[in-house]
């Protein structure tokens, strides 16, 4: 093995899709891939070997029976635009092609990607020794040979094989239909750090009658039969997120998690939604639907407005230009110029919420007390929190 050495430390963002047989990949995944990935689309036709490379929005040039090992990018380093669209070419290996899911410390910089630094850097080391070279890292790799017309998975243990087609991350997988009500709508405060990214099916009312209390916060009680047919909104997500809602729920502690059918868009679908058995719902009204609540901190922070439900804030800026049209202007996250020109980020934007300590994201207070971080998945006491 060459004795260049690579750094060790690194994230996951971005996804590969690799289908190889002639059936047509869903529409609902293709779409969730360049949603959630918004920053380019590169496709190696398994058919010809032949690379092209697109915007994250054009995602329905793989709603085709061709094969094809597909990347899309989540930008956390580099600049977003063609010159960093994956695969990327290998130095001199000009047969040899990489894409990669994952983010690698310490390499690249605010003008190039780190995948597209490792490519050149494995264009200097023999072909046998990338599968020891790439192990060193928690990272998905996939290498084309254009020449041969092969590919090779690097660690497969990481990936995730459905139906035939392999995923770098199963994210994309949007396989759970679940219906909120309360402060997951969109618009309220738990929206964009746990739903900001899912497919909206539409809005819908429950096929059935149940109580819905408001007591500061919505409470849907198990009581079939009573109350309205509440109005809620339908949403179609993948495990981690599905996951990360019953632990904001308290499921099955505080809200139990339960399958229920709702009218929504002219159908009957079964979907997931949180009930509460602990609040007194006999006497108290019941809602047809829960708006916001309103208040006025005593200290308004700049660059803010008063925010719905549990006393969060909303972050308005100035919108930014970009040719990303899944990214939200109102998410604090980077946002960038499709094309090869400077990035730039929106932190000039106060944030005034607690913090994580790990990476510095917004948390989020649930109903025990404790903080969590959407981003990192970490969960925090009052004591541990970054305050503003």
């Amino acid at each position: 093995m060459s004795s260049r050495t690579l750094p060790t430390n690194q994230t996951h963002m971005c996804v590969i899709i690799i289908k190889r047989d002639n059936r047509k990949l869903s529409k609902d995944i293709i779409e969730s891939a360049g949603r959630v990935n918004p920053d380019g689309l590169g496709v190696v036709w398994l058919d010809t070997y032949e690379v092209t490379y697109h915007k994250s929005k054009d995602y329905m040039v793989l709603n085709t029976k061709r094969p094809f090992a597909a990347h899309f990018r989540y930008a956390t380093v580099g600049k977003v635009g063609r010159s960093n669209t994956h695969p990327f070419q290998c130095g001199n290996k000009s047969d040899e092609y990489l894409m990669m899911n994952g983010t690698i410390q310490g390499l690249g910089d605010k003008d190039n990607c780190d995948t597209k630094v490792l490519a050149n850097m494995l264009g200097e080391l023999p072909r046998n020794d990338w599968k020891d070279s790439l192990s060193k890292f928690q990272c998905r790799f996939l290498s084309i040979n254009v020449r041969n017309k092969s590919m090779q998975i690097f660690n497969k243990n990481l990936w995730t094989k459905v139906d035939g087609v392999w995923y770098s991350k199963p994210d994309v997988i949007e396989d759970n239909i679940i219906a909120v009500y309360g402060t997951l709508k969109k618009g309220y405060g738990n929206h964009n750090y746990y739903l900001g990214d899912a497919k909206m099916v539409g809005k819908g009312k429950t096929k059935d009658r149940y109580p819905l209390v408001v007591d500061g916060l919505p409470y849907l009680v198990d009581d079939k039969g009573k109350g309205h047919n509440v109005e809620v909104e339908v949403y179609k997500v993948n495990d981690k997120t599905l996951a990360s809602i019953d632990r904001l729920e308290g499921h099955p502690t505080w809200y139990k998690r339960k399958q229920v059918h709702v009218n929504v868009n002219g159908k009957t679908m079964l979907c997931w939604i949180y009930l509460n058995n602990g609040v007194n719902h006999i006497g108290k009204e019941w809602h047809k639907t829960y708006k916001k609540h309103y208040y006025t901190p005593q200290v308004k922070p700049k660059y803010t407005q008063p925010d719905l439900g549990w006393g969060a804030y909303k972050w308005y800026g100035t919108p930014t230009p970009s040719d990303s049209p899944f990214r939200s202007n109102d998410t604090p996250k980077q946002t960038y110029y499709f094309e090869d020109t400077e990035m730039y980020d929106d932190m000039s934007i106060k944030n005034e919420k607690p913090m994580c300590v790990n990476c510095f994201h917004d948390l989020e207070h649930d109903l025990f007390n404790n903080y969590h971080c959407a981003s990192c998945d970490g969960w925090f006491s009052e004591s541990e929190i970054l305050k503003p």
